[in-house]
């Protein structure tokens, strides 16, 4: 058993060493550059080279997200009647408590997240909660995007006629 071990180990350090480059051998012209530097050495100097490393870099942790403007007022407005618990303009993301809307018996909470600075329905999106439990209808929450899409639709045409 052991002079297997013994055996094992000589024949992984040969296949390691194996894997290691030939550093000295004359440098292969097809590799260089006008430079004379070789073209590994350029990719690992490169400022834009990406690898998987890069996502461990705390270097670009935060990320900022442009935000509609007249989205993020229209939907503050549409849901005046619900208590905001967190608002964040930098990710667009608006997180609103239980509330009764005007007319209403069951009360909801809001999540509103702005992922677009253009002003379309694809950089809305809502997402509705009952307080008792029971699933907010698909035509529900439809009503409320409407709501603050047509808005943020009056708060751009007021802004230009300034």
């Amino acid at each position: 058993m052991r002079l297997q071990t013994i055996f094992g180990l000589i024949i992984m350090t040969a296949a390691v060493s194996a894997c290691g480059q030939n550093r000295g051998a004359a440098p292969n012209t097809a590799l260089l550059s006008s430079d004379s530097t070789r073209t590994d050495e350029r990719e690992l100097n490169d400022p834009d080279r990406t690898t998987i490393w890069d996502v461990f870099d705390r270097g670009n942790a935060e990320q900022i997200v442009n935000v509609n403007r007249y989205l993020w007022a229209a939907s503050l407005d549409v849901l005046n009647f619900l208590p905001v618990q967190e608002v964040d303009p930098f990710t667009g993301v608006i997180v609103t408590g239980y509330g009764t809307p005007p007319g209403g018996g069951r009360s909801y909470r809001a999540t509103v997240h702005i992922s677009d600075p253009a002003l379309a329905a694809r950089s809305l999106s809502v997402s509705l909660q009952s307080s008792g439990g029971a699933p907010v209808s698909a035509a529900t929450a439809r009503a409320v995007e409407d709501a603050i899409l047509n808005r943020a639709r009056q708060l751009r045409i007021a802004d230009n006629k300034l």
